[in-house]
């Protein structure tokens, strides 16, 4: 589910910035940087092959070929759903249920592009109610801190993966750092993060690539930061272990990198590189759900 609304608002993203006019200087392509940060351009460029509109918006959203695509997502998190339904509550599973139903409805209209907006607004809705659901109905045992784990380390990896784009594909070369194009497209990210109103009431200035990365990087207020989604991790793996009276690896290296990310400065890690910084934070990221998966789910 959380992987659906990541793509929902990239896919948002790129329709803001493919909707800019030549004259303002158009980012290039907009919707390849849309397949790079999806993650999913390999698996594109094999079936497609040509990158387009058209093309993108299919196969990030309503492809069954792509495991990754919005309509794959709800599908597995419905039939991952059906396989436990005991242990979730009634309003988890409609939440669930009622949203693969819905899709079906906007599969027609997907070559529309006012329709297909509509549809990336209902896929932001669905996956609200989803959180709202397990939120407020769930107890608080293995299967909701499971849950929770499993969505932070999806969230995070997105938003690693979107600055990581942002800051190196998507800025046209030769296009400064800080002009009216690259202003755009920093306020477009923060839009789809939903942090445009956090940024200004946090920093009180103008749009800055290093707040923008400090804001998803570094501060804990921000529910989409790296450093939030770690701290949430480290909690829900605290009360795994209190559950089932052990600790082990994935403990550890969720401290760890916690601690790593508390004691970091932005400058510092523009200075030895944003670029590189992401992408060990990815590594790790992927490790500690490899360390989940071994340590609990084997």
């Amino acid at each position: 589910m959380e992987r659906a609304d990541f793509l929902a608002r990239i896919l948002d993203a790129a329709s803001r910035l493919a909707s800019l006019p030549s004259s303002q200087g158009s980012t290039g392509d907009p919707w390849a940087s849309a397949l790079e940060s999806s993650g999913a351009a390999e698996g594109f460029n094999a079936k497609y092959g040509t990158v387009d509109e058209r093309t993108v918006r299919h196969y990030l959203a309503f492809d069954p070929d792509n495991a990754s695509s919005i309509r794959s997502c709800l599908e597995r998190a419905r039939h991952n759903a059906r396989s436990v339904r005991t242990a979730l509550t009634v309003e988890l599973w409609e939440a669930i249920n009622e949203a693969w139903i819905d899709l079906k409805s906007f599969e027609a209209g997907q070559d529309d592009r006012e329709a297909f907006a509509r549809f990336l607004e209902w896929v932001k809705s669905v996956t609200l109610t989803f959180d709202g659901a397990a939120y407020r109905t769930m107890l608080r045992n293995d299967a909701y801190w499971f849950l929770r784990i499993g969505d932070q380390i999806e969230r995070a990896d997105n938003t690693a993966r979107l600055l990581d784009v942002k800051y190196h594909l998507l800025l046209p070369e030769g296009e400064s750092v800080g002009g009216n194009l690259d202003y755009f497209q920093w306020t477009t990210l923060l839009r789809e993060v939903s942090a445009l109103t956090a940024y200004r009431w946090v920093y009180r200035d103008t749009i800055q690539a290093w707040l923008v990365a400090d804001l998803l990087i570094l501060n804990r207020q921000m529910p989409r930061s790296l450093a939030s989604c770690q701290a949430e991790i480290v909690g829900g793996l605290d009360q795994i272990a209190e559950a089932y009276g052990r600790r082990g690896l994935s403990q550890r290296q969720a401290s760890a990198t916690l601690r790593r990310l508390s004691e970091a400065r932005i400058e510092t890690i523009f200075q030895s590189g944003l670029h590189e910084f992401i992408s060990s934070f990815i590594e790790e990221n992927n490790a500690l759900g490899a360390a989940i998966f071994e340590q609990y789910l084997v």
